[in-house]
């Protein structure tokens, strides 16, 4: 049995919907990918990687690396820029070396860091829930899906879940 669902977006209040879109996010998980595999996926939807070395070698921090990223995040960047409805998303931190460890981290391929855009902004601070300050004192939101967007002043530190 098949079901359609139609909704008209303007008939939709902003925050409802981005909490449906939220919801339809693929979690995060999934398996992870080569640098060429994450690319080919990202590039076509209007992600791009920005670095201060202009490479992408995991093992240096002035590179913005996709190695081990995993599909999930990868999906989850995605939806983030269609959900936000800015043309283009410039992530700046990826799996290289350099970040924090941990279970939830950059170098297990749950975290990017994206450059900031009014319009990421925006809809990051009205369809999210503020949670309040991380414990470095940097501003958190949360989603439905429970993904975390930490603005750290010059790029958002997002989680996938």
């Amino acid at each position: 049995m098949h079901i359609s669902l139609r909704l008209r977006v303007s008939s939709i209040p902003m925050v409802l919907l981005a909490m449906l879109v939220s919801a339809m996010l693929v979690s995060a998980g999934g398996t992870p990918l080569t640098q060429a595999q994450a690319e080919a996926r990202l590039l076509p939807s209007g992600i791009t990687a920005s670095s201060e070395g202009r490479c992408t070698n995991k093992s240096n921090p002035q590179c913005t690396s996709y190695v081990g990223i995993l599909s999930g995040t990868v999906d989850g960047v995605i939806a983030l820029k269609k959900a936000a409805g800015v043309p283009s998303l410039v992530i700046t931190g990826g799996t290289e070396v350099g970040h924090p460890g941990g279970v939830y981290s950059h170098g297990t391929g749950f975290k990017v860091d994206v450059r900031h855009q009014p319009g990421l902004d925006n809809y990051i601070h009205t369809a999210f829930l503020k949670i309040g300050n991380r414990g470095d004192g940097f501003p958190q939101w949360k989603g439905p899906s429970g993904n975390l967007y930490c603005d750290e002043g010059a790029h958002w530190d997002i989680t996938f879940y």
